[in-house]
């Protein structure tokens, strides 16, 4: 389809919303049936898993997607445009639904091209620069996943995620160092901040709603198909939920928290494996809305933004996407995180706690904004409101799908961690004003940082 609307330039917004629209019927699918398991070249070729689980994160790609095209509709994008958005649509789903590491490891190749497209598609000199250092890392991760899979199929015979059970440790911590820094996990993540806060708005809700967690699923799958590998991915979440809402608390640029925070975020999905999926589609939903709507604000500095009052209808759109990632009642981000905080192990809990309420902290700047209602309000692109209605509207949808949630004490929990991070946020991160260092973020450390990763994971593995 991505290359039908090339051909029919005058349909690409069209095929395009059609291609998404066709990915969230599908995904709900998923959820009323049978797990379906393909295996095609025996064992050798390409096995793909089709379960609740996909279902989850195909929804998240679909809704993000979708939101991503109504957003554009009027803006003028060509079918260049279009087509890449398509192109990377179709190659996150084949991501989530790939269990043998060749095959994913093809997808992923793809997104990565499909994302530097997007990524340089302004053609200014610093769009492509933020593309081309997003292309290298990239490829120079997969170069070590690429080894790491070689070694499964030598011990095992097979490409399978379980084949892994079977291969010498050193192949373990190749592919995972790939997935690691693919799925912005931890310190192999650093790239993440830079390449989704300079890219344009709508790149950048598709990045951090849904690309990233291509990465992300095979993590979560080799946590459930491998038991041994449970614990590790657990304590990678742990690590990266608390190293990205850090930085988030003292960032005072709107797209860098937003950058930062979904670090964190992605931590929370490895942190309880078996819940993941809930947790993406939620934090998919909420993060490009989020995206979108800062796009449209004066300013990104939020120094700024506390004297000058943005309009009070964007104002409410954040204000309720900020709601929903601190983990407020009625809207799915409180179900997410009462679910995954209720399937931590208890190791987890101080870490994970702490992580929460950090992501209260880091939000409070966008809740407590000043907002009015101008005199000429500015004028604002109809298929924002579009895009923000379907997410935001999602949001409160997908809030159903764990209604057991709903208990005196599992609603008590939330709101004390919301009222202490506001306490915390007004007594002491309002008036701080610390700027951490970027050095780790510069290209040429990015790839001493996987260096670091990788003698890491061996030791990890081996012991």
């Amino acid at each position: 389809m991505g290359f039908v609307s090339y051909l029919l330039p005058r349909f690409d917004r069209v095929l395009s919303l059609g291609v998404a629209i066709a990915s969230i019927g599908y995904a709900l699918k998923l959820f009323t049936q049978a797990p379906l398991t393909l295996q095609l070249l025996d064992r050798f070729g390409v096995t793909l898993l089709v379960d609740p689980l996909s279902g989850f994160f195909i929804l998240t790609n679909a809704l993000v997607t979708a939101a991503v095209i109504l957003y554009c509709w009027n803006s003028g994008k060509t079918t260049f445009f279009y087509t890449q958005v398509i192109l990377l649509h179709g190659s996150v789903n084949a991501a989530f639904v790939c269990t043998d590491f060749i095959s994913l490891y093809v997808a992923l190749e793809v997104i990565s091209i499909a994302s530097f497209l997007l990524i340089a598609y302004p053609r200014t000199d610093r769009a492509i620069w933020v593309g081309l250092r997003y292309l290298f890392t990239s490829n120079v991760a997969m170069l070590f996943y690429l080894v790491g899979a070689v070694l499964v199929y030598k011990a095992s015979h097979s490409f399978a995620f379980v084949g892994i059970r079977e291969a010498l440790p050193e192949a373990l911590a190749l592919i995972f160092l790939g997935l690691l820094v693919k799925g912005g996990i931890f310190i192999s993540g650093l790239w993440l901040p830079l390449t989704h806060s300079e890219s344009e708005t709508p790149v950048s809700a598709m990045l951090s709603g849904a690309v990233v967690k291509a990465g992300v699923l095979p993590l979560v799958r080799c946590a459930l198909l491998v038991e041994e590998f449970d614990p590790l991915i657990r304590l990678f979440g742990v690590a990266t939920a608390l190293l990205g809402v850090g930085y988030a608390i003292f960032e005072k640029d709107t797209k860098r928290i937003l950058a930062f925070s979904t670090v964190s975020q992605l931590g929370f999905i490895l942190a309880a494996p078996e819940v993941g999926g809930f947790y993406a589609l939620t934090h998919g939903l909420v993060k490009s809305s989020l995206f979108l709507i800062v796009g449209v604000l004066p300013s990104r500095n939020l120094k700024d933004l506390q004297h000058q009052p943005i309009q009070t209808s964007i104002w409410i759109a954040l204000a309720i996407a900020s709601f929903s990632i601190s983990g407020f009642p009625l809207l799915s981000g409180f179900g997410a995180k009462v679910l995954t905080l209720k399937n931590l192990l208890p190791w987890q809990v101080i870490g994970m706690n702490i992580a929460a309420l950090g992501t209260v902290i880091a939000f409070a700047k966008f809740i407590f904004l000043p907002h009015q209602n101008p005199e000429r309000p500015e004028t604002i692109q109809p298929g924002f409101w579009a895009a923000i209605a379907l997410l935001i509207g999602s949001l409160f949808l997908a809030n159903v799908a764990y209604y057991e949630a709903y208990t005196l004490e599992n609603i008590i929990k939330p709101l004390a961690t919301i009222a202490l991070g506001w306490l915390v946020y007004f007594l002491i991160f309002r008036h701080i004003t610390l700027n951490l260092p970027r050095f780790f973020e510069k290209f040429d450390h990015l790839i001493g940082m996987m260096s670091l990763m990788l003698i890491l994971l061996f030791w990890m593995v081996m012991a």
